[in-house]
């Protein structure tokens, strides 16, 4: 499976940390916007090729697949700009920032017949799927999912502490994680939904705290924190809380409501679930078959986003 890579960012290279394990994978191009750091991750993962013009890096023989790790305001016209190069495309979360460029991309996946996938890690995290395999079997029952979504983002930077070209978003990237995470550990949709922000940053011009609130026709509950004035330690907590048992999950860790460790190791076939979202993207291609996190199973996810947003306007 031929690849190129879009973008040169901390989550490019977490995806070519695990591509690297992914025996069918082989990156042969990567796209950047700015020459040298481009040059630097090609050099760095041996990747051939590497170009800051995105139609010489479609243009590249025997491509067959591009996975987008750009900003998110482009990625409905680069994941469009794919698939009209007859390219399959796995698409960062969020797939885009307003309903609006999400339908435009669903409509073209179909109108091509290819594949589109979104980047819903939480799907694929072990520790997730632990909890979604005992869901399913009947063994566990979920009551309230309780999330805390928590950074320090004050000035534009990225992950890796550099400065950001672009503006993230709590609700349409990171809230979009929980979203869709409690609708597919559910199964249902949520039938209600209400949101609040707290003031806007003078500069960043977006919320720098959220708060919000779902439930689903059966009744449970989904109740998620979010800020960019966190300081402390970073990152997404998911709390279970079920009928037999509660749960937290920290990105690809799980432990009981007592902290004690669940062992997830026997979960799948890594413990990286970036790796395993692209494992999914490639046998899905390889397969001809619809992907767990397609962009047709994701939209429920960005019509919720989109209601919230209307509740806080």
């Amino acid at each position: 499976m031929k690849i190129c890579m879009v973008g040169q960012g901390a989550f490019a290279k977490k995806h070519l940390e695990g591509l690297k394990r992914i025996r069918d994978a082989e990156v042969i191009s990567i796209f950047g916007r700015t020459a040298e750091t481009t040059e630097a991750v090609a050099q760095k993962y041996g990747i051939p090729h590497w170009t800051t013009n995105f139609d010489e890096a479609l243009a590249r023989p025997g491509l067959e697949a591009v996975i987008l790790t750009s900003p998110t305001q482009v990625h409905a016209a680069q994941a469009i700009k794919c698939m009209r190069a007859g390219k399959h495309v796995e698409i960062e979360i969020p797939i885009a920032d307003s309903l609006a460029d999400a339908e435009r991309i669903h409509a073209v996946q179909k109108e091509t017949g290819l594949l589109a996938m979104g980047g819903h890690t939480r799907r694929f995290n072990p520790s997730h799927q632990w909890i979604h395999k005992k869901i399913k079997a009947g063994e566990l029952k979920l009551q309230h999912l309780v999330v805390q979504t928590f950074f320090y983002r004050r000035m534009n930077m990225n992950a890796e502490g550099k400065p950001r070209s672009w503006t993230d978003h709590l609700l349409w990237h990171h809230a979009c994680h929980t979203v869709d995470l409690f609708h597919y550990q559910t199964g249902e949709v949520a039938s209600e939904a209400c949101a609040m922000q707290g003031p806007m940053h003078p500069e960043l011009k977006i919320a720098m705290d959220m708060s919000i609130q779902m439930k689903v026709p059966s009744g449970i509950l989904c109740t998620l924190a979010l800020s960019f004035n966190n300081n402390g330690p970073l990152g997404t907590w998911f709390r279970y809380i079920c009928d037999n048992g509660t749960y937290i999950a920290r990105y690809d860790e799980l432990v009981d409501g007592y902290e004690k460790p669940v062992d997830v190791s026997k979960v799948d076939v890594s413990l990286d679930g970036i790796e395993l979202q692209d494992r999914e993207f490639i046998a899905a291609i390889q397969q001809k078959r619809e992907p767990n996190a397609s962009v047709a199973q994701v939209m429920p996810a960005m019509r919720v986003l989109d209601r919230l947003e209307r509740t806080m306007k």
